[in-house]
């Protein structure tokens, strides 16, 4: 039976505010959050509107954009532990090799992990976001497009004034959830970097995990659970600030 502790107080949170380490999560964390959002949802858009044409086979292309998706995250990360591998046994260093660019230490590099993982996380989540950015597409009534045809409007005039308007909704609602979902990454720096090297991809759930499970702090593990919270909780009342007046949920 543990000892009784006595109370704390505010001591945990006072203490994150010094900590380099929480700190250095919390800038790998956002600059996770920032670099995986912009890249993958324009990704996910481009997709999805080549795959909204009638095409042959396009059941097939969506069922492979949607694979990875499904994939379980270890697996997925040891499939990409393997193709990152630091020799030229790993296939992204075999290609290299033969156009004559050394290997690269793709989770080795200070440099380069935290980009190296980010494209892994782009790869999983790129599936649900363009079967989300799909559904939307089709959701677009033809008649907007024959009405604006008739009056000349070329296809990039079409995408930017008829087709991003009324994608607005599904665009925010992507936003918001995969912003969420890139705060609270864990699984692919536990199982491609254990949040090295150099702490250079330490993320804030992965720091609560070691706070929690790994040094038995389980008061400043929660302290940093609630800072979390706070943190994700303000990003999506600055989202809901930002889109309102921009998302349009009616025609």
């Amino acid at each position: 039976i543990d000892p009784v502790r006595p109370f704390v107080g505010v001591e945990n949170y006072v203490r994150l505010a010094g900590d380099e380490k929480f700190l250095t999560a919390l800038g790998n964390t956002t600059y996770y959050a920032v670099v995986s959002v912009t890249v993958a949802l324009p990704l996910a858009l481009l997709f999805a509107v080549l795959l909204n044409r009638r095409i042959a086979g396009l059941s097939w292309y969506r069922t492979a954009f949607f694979i990875p998706y499904v994939t379980p995250l270890a697996a997925g990360a040891m499939t990409w532990g393997w193709l990152y591998h630091p020799d030229r046994f790993g296939l992204l260093n075999y290609l290299l090799d033969k156009v004559g660019v050394p290997p690269q230490q793709w989770l080795l590099d200070p440099n380069q992990a935290m980009p190296a993982i980010i494209a892994v996380a782009v790869w999983s989540s790129l599936g649900r976001d363009v079967v989300i950015f799909l559904a939307g597409l089709q959701n677009i009534g033809a008649d907007y497009y024959e009405a604006a045809q008739i009056d000349g409007a070329t296809p990039w005039q079409l995408f930017r004034h008829i087709t991003l308007p009324l994608l607005s909704p599904t665009t925010y609602f992507l936003i918001v959830i995969s912003m969420i979902g890139a705060f609270k990454v864990f699984a692919l720096p536990l199982f491609l970097t254990g949040g090295g090297p150099l702490d250079r991809t330490l993320t804030i759930v992965y720091s609560i995990y070691q706070q929690g499970f790994q040094y038995f702090r389980m008061g400043y593990a929660s302290a940093q659970a609630y800072a979390l919270f706070a943190i994700i909780f303000l990003i999506t009342l600055l989202q809901r600030r930002l889109a309102a007046g921009r998302v349009h949920y009616d025609v």
